[in-house]
């Protein structure tokens, strides 16, 4: 007869005996920190583990989103290549366009359907990741993309995500965020929850080598929005903490060099971590009106995210910095800045001109006017930015008179 096994679980129900009696309770801790990240490979070369790391998530039948710049380099051939290494064919989709579009997403989730592949894989920047990302959505949950704008609407199973980024910025690959721009409204929507941050994601430095320097310094100023945003949102925690800081860091130190060939390989492994530090941050500690603000730019002109940032942050710092000045001096000095004994509001004010110095020597336009913005448009940018779910993490509160002021005052 086969023993009874009782279970070993103790009952926390009472008061240990013995030696456990002696062991301090801990405090009560100030808050319950949940923190997501996926898998992560990082490192030149790894782009050949992409094959091993899709046989770990099951993979048979892989399909690869991707965009025509992309295979134009060559690193969706090496990928394919590597696939192959370990048995895997793959179907390769291409038909999305910077900041994808519902109906892109729709075009790919019905060729995945079609296709009987069981994993997806995005190589390239934040669109191919997000695209890969809505595809993922769809596949699992049906409908159209428009019915997950929000938070935590993805509530079925997905495809194993595996994401390998072209671009030192976005932060997708680690991100709970899907940002897809609604054509109908001309906005952009942003789906969020933790059922979309990706199960592994590969950053290979060299595959940032081909980027041509407009994207390196756009989706380099997103990397710098993502940690300051993330830094003083009111959802910001200690292990969310040393990330943000470190791509405030990173991005100050290396993104400039970037851009001149006769350092940028130096620099590409810098910026590669800057985007992975910086997304582990705001996909664990959110975001604020910057991003709400210039999701909706993107979405009415089809503009780059990361020139909006660039546009938009030092006056959302400004803003900010009167509410959570304390926040604003390790970012300060983050950013190379001699604090000394200035307050933290001013600390505020030293970041922002930083960043706005910062991306003037990229060649962002000091101006909204100069992305085509007009003033008519402010009323209707503020009111849709008010229902952008990365408002309600911003440190300050902002109502509409407050984001159509911003507005005005980066035009």
């Amino acid at each position: 007869m086969a023993p009874t096994v009782t279970s070993r679980r103790p009952d926390t129900r009472r008061e240990p005996d013995g030696p456990a009696a002696k062991i301090p309770r801990p405090a009560a801790p100030s808050a319950i920190i949940k923190f997501h990240a996926p898998e992560i490979v990082f490192g030149p070369g790894s782009l050949a583990e992409a094959g091993f790391a899709a046989r770990r998530l099951g993979a048979e039948r892989p399909f690869v989103v991707t965009d025509p710049g992309i295979i134009e380099a060559g690193w969706t051939a090496a990928l394919c290549g590597y696939l192959a290494d370990v048995g895997l064919r793959a179907t390769v989709w291409s038909e999305l366009t910077p900041n994808p579009k519902d109906h892109e997403v729709t075009t790919g989730y019905k060729r995945y359907a079609d296709s009987g592949c069981d994993i997806i894989i995005g190589i390239g920047g934040g669109s191919v990741i997000d695209a890969a990302k809505g595809i993922a959505i769809l596949t699992g949950n049906g409908g159209e993309i428009g019915d997950y704008n929000g938070v935590d609407r993805v509530c079925q199973p997905i495809p194993p995500l595996l994401m390998i980024p072209t671009t030192a910025g976005t932060g997708a690959d680690v991100s709970q965020f899907c940002i897809i721009t609604d054509t109908a409204s001309a906005v952009k929507m942003t789906i969020m929850g933790r059922a979309l941050v990706p199960d592994i994601s590969v950053t290979d430095a060299r595959l940032l080598m081909t980027m041509p320097e407009d994207l390196a310094a756009a989706t380099g100023l997103d990397a710098l929005t993502h940690g300051i945003e993330s830094f003083v949102s009111l959802a910001h925690n200690p292990l969310a903490d040393g990330h943000a800081l470190n791509a405030v860091r990173l991005v100050f130190d290396h993104l400039p060099r970037m851009l001149d060939k006769r350092s940028a390989a130096d620099c590409g492994e810098h910026m590669a971590q800057a985007s992975l530090e910086a997304g582990m941050a705001f996909t664990n500690a959110l975001l604020g009106a910057t991003h709400a603000m210039s999701h909706q730019v993107g979405g009415l002109l089809d503009l780059p995210h990361g020139v909006v940032n660039g546009v938009l942050l030092p006056h959302v710092i400004r803003f900010n910095a009167v509410e959570v000045p304390d926040r604003f001096i390790p970012l300060a000095q983050a950013a190379g800045l001699a604090v000394g004994g200035a307050g933290g509001e001013e600390a505020g004010n030293m970041l922002a001109d930083k960043v706005q110095a910062i991306a003037a020597e990229l060649g962002v336009p000091r101006g909204l006017a100069q992305l085509g913005v007009r003033e008519a448009d402010v009323a209707t940018l503020a009111r849709s930015a008010l229902a952008d779910a990365c408002l309600a993490t911003n440190p300050r509160p902002a109502a509409h008179d407050d984001l159509v002021a911003l507005f005005r005052a980066a035009l």
